[in-house]
């Protein structure tokens, strides 16, 4: 088998496990691999090859870290702000710690704005930041 076909099956194989993956660094590396098989077309050694697809290999981690954080996700807003939870206890009244009961189960809850809550009343989420949900009396606008 030639050697550029050898190049040209692996930087196919890496692209589709790309595909499955979504970290973009399998495509750099398949993209290299792409960088060998044409190397290795023009008739070119063996290390002239490994060196060319190393040579991209490297340059694409390099260009993929820099480029990361462009390449994610702007926030979006909760799907669960503006909606509507009970007050179950505080945790801690001075912190605004709070336990409230959202989707039947118990949520730990910071409570801003008015603190004099009653069991049973209900807040309206603002913001979800991990597990904790940031909760208030007004509905968010």
């Amino acid at each position: 088998m030639e050697t550029y076909l050898i190049w040209l099956v692996a930087g196919f194989v890496l692209v589709i496990a790309e595909l499955v993956t979504g970290t973009f660094f399998l495509l750099v590396l398949g993209i290299a691999a792409f960088a060998g098989s044409a190397t290795a077309w023009f008739g070119l050694g063996f290390w002239a090859e490994a060196l060319c697809a190393a040579a991209v290999a490297v340059a694409g981690v390099f260009w993929v870290r820099q480029n990361r954080k462009k390449m994610q996700r702007p926030d979006m807003a909760s799907l669960d702000v503006g909606q509507a939870v009970v007050f179950d206890t505080w945790v801690s009244r001075e912190q605004g710690a709070a336990r409230v009961t959202y989707r039947n189960t118990q949520w730990d809850a910071e409570v801003s704005g008015e603190r004099e809550l009653d069991p049973g009343q209900a807040l309206f989420i603002h913001a979800v930041e991990g597990s904790t949900l940031k909760v208030a009396k007004t509905k968010p606008a």
